[in-house]
């Protein structure tokens, strides 16, 4: 069963029931005509405007891209690439693509002009929509790209000259299901991710990767027709697009809030009687020090209707929980572990009974099998450390277009996962480390080669190395050692300006000027590193909580 019929069946049952609102709290003027004023109950704050749409219009809207898309010969084997900010037109994109049973390719919105070239041209993308925040990034590309790929336009104000128009081309197409026979065998999405390189993959997943991930989420969060979930990080992620298909398995509303303020997620869920919200650390942090700080008055919000509050992405401190419980204490808690190669989150699951162990990522989810094991495959003993597999449903078909990537990680239907575990007496895994070389800061992967190579870059650097730190709001930071030419001097000033040229998420937070060990073959020993800037470090804020 293809996850589309889920839709189908939404838009029989509550074709009329608001299925998706759209929140941007910081717009200050009504841009389109279409969408309806939101005037906030108390507190008075300043305008927000919504858009929404029901089920019915939700499957329309899908089906029509799907009709234009079959037009153009899009079916079984083509890419359709998503290259679109979370709004209201993001999900019926997706779901019609797949109803043709073509394959949808979510693009990251941080990828640069360079990312979204390469990324396009190792998933074959057959058509890339996009939205006017990347207009300026596929401008340089735009010749090379339509040689390979149409563009299509679908953002507010004029269509560029290289692209045509969403609005104009899904006007006149049929509004009918296409009725495509699609197989839970069948491939269905393509989504990328990093490894130590920085250089993404593209990982394929077929319909019953995508259909188990539904039946995952609801099973874990027991979303009812009556909840309304409140999804804040990017719908390119397989977090935010999984979590929102409990709400397409159970046909409830979904929020899309436009911004991360703590004021913003707090009058979303009094405005909208938002009764689950999925945070990010620094988000819920946020959250309690704008309470603590009296910026948020609780006393003004009606908040009774909040049932559920759940991170993943990253570890999570479990002196946050203690702190959020004490703030709200009718709150259940989760966390969920998981890979974009395991369909997003799920397949570790901590479960809302299972407060007491907070720092652990839980055990085996819905229809998951787990083991840790040492590097020559065995299953290590309670307590002992190796690499954490995962198998069930989710797992990735492969990555597409790389046999050898494949391989090292997918061994008899398990996918090695690349993170050291342990499990305690309970049977509960704890990460321990990172067997790849990514760095997760406020749930974004940070790939620490990227920065070292831009680093290098600098006329006065030997050697660099970049490393994740402990922080106690981001869960890491990305630190760069650096080793200075002899005769040259360099400041962490000079360095912070020169890092300017790359996205902000990318730039060191610490410098560090030292000397780089590396080890007779040539690589850098960061794991000495770690011992001599991370353990002390990590030992004393834990001392501290």
């Amino acid at each position: 069963m293809p996850i589309t019929d889920y839709l189908e069946k939404n838009s029989e049952l509550y074709g009329d029931e608001v299925c998706l609102v759209e929140l941007n709290p910081e717009i200050q003027e009504k841009r389109y005509v279409t969408w309806k004023e939101f005037s906030l109950t108390e507190p008075k704050q300043t305008a927000a405007y919504r858009r929404e749409i029901t089920w019915n219009v939700f499957n329309e809207k899908a089906n029509r891209f799907a009709n234009l898309l079959i037009s153009g010969g899009i079916g079984k084997g083509d890419k359709v690439a998503i290259l679109l900010m979370n709004c209201l037109e993001w999900l019926p994109i997706y779901f019609g693509v797949l109803k043709t049973g073509a394959m949808a390719v979510p693009f990251n919105f941080r990828y640069d002009t360079d990312e979204i070239e390469y990324c396009a041209d190792l998933a074959e993308v057959d058509i890339m929509v996009f939205g006017s925040a990347f207009i300026g990034r596929l401008e340089p590309i735009a010749d090379k790209l339509a040689k390979k790929c149409k563009l299509i336009y679908c953002g507010e104000g004029t269509c560029p000259s290289f692209a045509a128009n969403y609005q104009e081309l899904t006007a006149n197409a049929s509004s009918v299901n296409p009725e495509i026979e699609i197989k839970d065998s069948d491939n269905a999405a393509i989504y990328f991710s990093s490894g130590t390189t920085g250089f993404p993959k593209a990982i394929l997943h077929n319909h019953e990767s995508l259909m188990h991930s539904a039946k995952c989420e609801q099973a874990h969060h027991g979303q009812t027709h009556d909840d309304v979930f409140l999804c804040i990080p990017p719908l390119y992620h397989t977090g935010a697009k999984m979590h929102w298909f409990g709400s397409l398995v159970s046909g409830s509303k979904a929020v899309l809030l436009k911004g991360t303020k703590p004021e913003y997620v707090i009058q979303a869920v009094h405005n909208e009687r938002c009764t689950i919200v999925w945070l990010l650390v620094p988000w819920a942090q946020d959250i309690l020090d704008d309470i603590d700080s009296g910026k948020i008055d609780l006393s003004k919000y009606d908040l009774s209707c909040w049932r559920l509050m759940h991170i993943g992405a990253q570890p999570v401190p479990p002196s946050l929980i203690k702190r959020w419980k004490k703030v709200f204490p009718n709150h259940d808690y989760d966390t969920n572990y998981g890979l974009s190669e395991s369909i997003g989150p799920g397949c570790v699951h901590l479960g809302v009974e299972n407060t007491h162990k907070v720092g652990a990522i839980g055990k085996a989810g819905y229809g998951w099998e787990t083991k840790i094991v040492d590097p020559d495959g065995n299953t290590v003993a309670r307590g002992e450390i190796g690499e954490l597999c995962v198998k069930g449903p989710g797992v990735m078909t492969c990555y597409y277009r790389n046999e050898e990537a494949t391989n090292e990680c997918l061994k008899d239907g398990w996918l090695f996962t690349g993170d050291m575990a342990k499990e305690d007496e309970d049977g509960f895994i704890f990460l321990v480390d990172r067997k790849k070389d990514v760095i997760i800061s406020g749930g974004e992967n940070i790939y620490p080669v990227q920065i070292e190579d831009y680093i290098r870059k600098m006329n006065q650097v030997k050697d660099v190395a970049v490393i994740g730190m402990p922080d106690s709001r981001l869960g890491e930071i990305s630190a760069a050692i650096i080793e200075v030419k002899e005769g040259f001097t360099l400041t962490e000033d000079e360095v912070n300006d020169f890092c300017l040229g790359m996205a902000r998420y990318k730039r060191p937070r610490k410098v560090i000027f030292a000397d780089i060990p590396r080890n007779p073959t040539g690589k850098i020993e960061k794991p000495a590193l770690r011992k001599i800037y991370c353990v002390e470090n990590l030992v004393a804020k834990e001392n501290e909580s």
